[in-house]
């Protein structure tokens, strides 16, 4: 009697490819995606490093150590990059404009590839305090669809900022202030309403004259706790709206702006713990009778 026995090499052939497939360098016990270190070097071949910030960046390495690049722990993806310039290394308020230029001159520069599209998992991008100066936010940003947060503040891009940055839907914070007045510009906020975990934003210095529909944003986004719109040169509503007063908003920055009186709608904010009107109105603040704030701390000063 013959007994045939069969036995599949398939499941130790997938073990054999994965192995060989996961794993890109041979001390780590880390997973990680060669592809997505292919596509941070083509974002290094584009930028300009004057302080050499990127030298870890080579051919080769394993790029999960290379200096603001994190990886998940488990699963081996580039889920965080974080390139901001370090506050801590800017001179003083009333140094010598000679260090104030080395200073500039040291942060990063050029394009921004959009090789960044690669890291498909990455949830954090930090590109603050860079000087971008010559180019405008780039389009494909609104590509980075798992990004839960992202810092391109003080980064000096030029420009109008393109509405696809509504297409992330996982976005928790969102921080695109200036350096400088109206380097960037909107003409309608509607973007922002997609945004539908947005908890955090702030587009201080930018230019929104023409972005009637601020209100809409400032006291109708259903999950914004913290907006930050100070020095964008709002006026005054054209079209007083109510707002419904079960959306909470704990901190709103209106400094620096052009109201000829209070906005009638922040009464009607549920939970407000600070607002800041300062240099806004040439005016006491009065509350409209029948109209209570639950505003612990109200800044206000007149002009």
């Amino acid at each position: 009697m013959t007994t045939t026995v069969s036995i599949s090499l398939f499941p130790f052939l997938f073990v054999i490819v994965a192995v060989c497939f996961s794993f890109c360098h041979a001390n780590s016990n880390v997973l990680c995606i060669e592809s997505e270190g292919e596509g941070i070097l083509k974002l290094k071949n584009d930028l300009i490093d004057p302080s050499n910030k990127l030298s870890s960046w080579a051919k080769g390495g394993y790029f999960c150590k290379w200096i603001g690049v994190v990886c998940h722990n488990s699963t081996g993806h580039v889920n965080q990059l974080h390139l901001a310039a370090a506050p801590l290394l800017a001179p003083d308020f009333d140094a010598p404009p000679a260090e104030w230029e080395a200073y500039e001159q040291s942060k990063l520069r050029g394009k921004i590839n959009p090789s960044l599209l690669e890291l498909k998992h990455l949830g954090s991008l930090d590109l603050s305090n860079s000087n971008f100066s010559s180019i405008q936010i780039p389009k494909f940003f609104g590509l980075l669809e798992s990004s839960t947060y992202l810092n391109l503040s003080r980064e000096q891009f030029q420009g109008a900022i393109p509405h696809n940055l509504g297409n992330f839907s996982k976005l928790q914070y969102l921080d695109l202030r200036s350096n400088n007045w109206w380097d960037i510009e909107a003409t309608s906020l509607e973007w922002i309403s997609r945004l539908s975990s947005l908890h955090y934003l702030d587009l201080s210095n930018a230019d929104l004259r023409k972005a009637t529909d601020w209100l809409q944003v400032a006291f109708k986004h259903p999950s914004l706790l913290e907006l930050h719109l100070s020095a964008c040169s709002l006026e005054d509503d054209p079209s007083p709206m109510g707002v419904n007063s079960t959306k909470s908003r704990v901190i709103l920055d209106l400094f620096e702006n052009n109201f000829s009186s209070v906005p009638m709608s922040i009464f009607g904010l549920h939970g407000l713990v600070s607002i800041d009107l300062c240099w806004c109105i040439n005016r006491k603040i009065k509350e409209k009778k029948g109209k209570e704030t639950d505003a612990k701390k109200f800044e206000q000063e007149d002009d």
